[in-house]
């Protein structure tokens, strides 16, 4: 087991080196954004961003969860090749589809969402961009499923590299606002897709048997309700917001979330490894061992992650963004932690795909986004962007819990729950403390890098763990 989660710890750290880059070049933008944008102009874009991402899930998520789970289902070089293929095509076609009804409907679509024609531009480009977007991601799950996350790493950086030159220059030089940084983000995903098909062309024919789409359609259809519902949990905060409140508390909360999703640098990384990985162990019994181990690990670094942000937050925003934005650090804390609750869901929810019992993952994601619709709506107009944080943290909550129950009546496994429970228990508790006593920077990063040693007052490390404890900090071992 120690040898399969270095292995995962290895793709997840490639992985999160373009992660890491992409998201960190994201936030130094954040100050260009927020200096060249008003609040307003921010929230148009995260509006259609959330857009894109419900397309996305209704396009091609059931595709890209069979991708994954039928190329492992044999080693035959021909037969993965097909299996490649036949996902290529379909994620083509239909991204065509959707993108030509986008920019016919544009009109319609900016009156839908923003009560104007006048943003007809804007989401010409965000329909754009989910056609680049769905079949750059197609590609590069292929290096993914053949764990090649060197050369995944390498393709995310020419992205990155591509496209913050192109927004920079759309957005300073010729002052194009937001939809310079919309086209910008589409100049470099459409670029690096290019490169691809040529480097990848290999693999690629023109080969699309029926019969594959079919059981691929039959495994991943089921997941499509699930996706939506995930969405209305991740982005349907945004059209409340625009909808209950107006675009410049749009703005301010998707700099919370900026912020908040700082935890996605590790969690992004780990999420692009673990599927492949996941799926790769064939026996049964080192499976359910291994997964119990991954859970405890990734609820540890995220609760970590989430209890930093959420007190240093005040200091964070300070120094990316302008004045306008200050007010967007009231709601990190409760982001932060529903990211970490959202780790932990997807850990557990790989003992559906293992087991191939997909069918049923829409009752506990639409149950989690019926409470998130429910909240939103009784909480925004009251209380704004922090109940929308606070609809949030309640729904990952919800759909980690929901998901863990369902996993294992089809795949039991013997997670350490105690442990889970003392991980969030501690994390949570550090950060109401903080915020109750507001405290300075310097109490803010004591209570943080006190998260560990709470941890062993509690009794949550094993021997084992406690001994390597011990050996990288000796004062442990008095």
């Amino acid at each position: 087991m120690i040898e399969r989660l270095k292995e995962l710890l290895r793709h997840s750290a490639i992985y999160g080196l373009g992660s890491i880059v992409a998201r960190v070049l994201g936030v130094l933008l954040l100050p260009l954004y927020t200096r060249y944008l008003s609040p307003s102009d921010y929230g148009l874009i995260e509006t259609l961003v959330a857009l894109s991402a419900v397309l996305t899930a209704l396009v091609a998520q059931g595709m890209k969860s069979a991708f994954f789970r039928f190329y492992f289902d044999s080693a035959e070089p021909a037969r993965r090749h097909l299996v490649v293929r036949t996902a290529f095509w379909y994620v083509m076609a239909a991204s065509t589809v959707a993108t030509a009804l986008g920019i016919v409907l544009a009109s319609q679509i900016s009156w839908l969402l923003f009560g104007t024609h006048g943003h007809r531009g804007l989401v010409i480009a965000a329909f754009v961009g989910l056609w680049a977007a769905l079949n750059y991601e197609q590609m590069t799950s292929l290096f993914r499923v053949e764990q090649r996350s060197t050369a995944y790493v390498a393709a995310t950086l020419a992205n990155v590299a591509i496209t913050i030159t192109a927004t920079i220059l759309l957005v300073v030089v010729f002052d194009k606002g937001p939809l310079g940084v919309l086209v910008g983000n589409v100049t470099g995903t459409l670029i690096v897709y290019a490169a691809l098909l040529l480097y990848s062309r290999h693999a690629l024919g023109l080969q699309f048997d029926r019969s594959l789409y079919r059981a691929m359609n039959r495994f991943g259809l089921p997941l499509v309700p699930s996706a939506v519902a995930l969405w209305l949990t991740n982005f349907s905060d945004r059209f409340f917001l625009i909808k209950l409140a107006d675009a410049h508390e749009v703005g301010l909360y998707s700099i919370g979330v900026r912020v908040a999703s700082a935890i996605v640098l590790l969690l992004t990384a780990f999420r692009m490894a673990w599927p492949a990985f996941a799926y790769s162990i064939e026996d049964d019994r080192e499976a359910q061992r291994t997964y119990s181990f991954v859970l405890t690990y990734v609820v540890f670094v995220c609760c970590w992650l989430a209890l930093a942000l959420g007190l240093l937050a005040p200091w964070i925003v300070k120094l990316i963004t302008t004045e306008p934005f200050y007010p967007a650090q009231n709601v990190v804390a409760p982001l932060a932690f529903g990211v970490a609750a959202f780790g932990a869901y997807v850990v557990v929810q790989i003992g559906t795909g293992r087991a191939r019992q997909t069918r049923s993952n829409w009752l506990v994601t639409g149950a989690a986004a019926a409470v998130n619709v429910a909240l939103n709506l009784a909480l925004i107009p009251s209380y704004g962007r922090m109940g929308a944080a606070v609809a949030t943290v309640v729904a990952y909550t919800l759909l980690f819990v929901g998901m863990a129950w369902r996993a294992q009546r089809v795949f039991p496994v013997s997670y350490q729950w105690r442990r889970v429970a003392t991980l969030g228990v501690a994390a949570v508790g550090l950060t109401v403390l903080g915020k109750a006593f507001d405290a300075p920077l310097a109490v803010a990063l004591v209570l943080t890098a006190a998260f560990p040693l709470v941890l062993l007052v509690l009794g949550f490390y094993l021997p084992a763990e406690r001994r390597r404890l011990r050996q990288l900090l000796p004062i442990l071992g008095r």
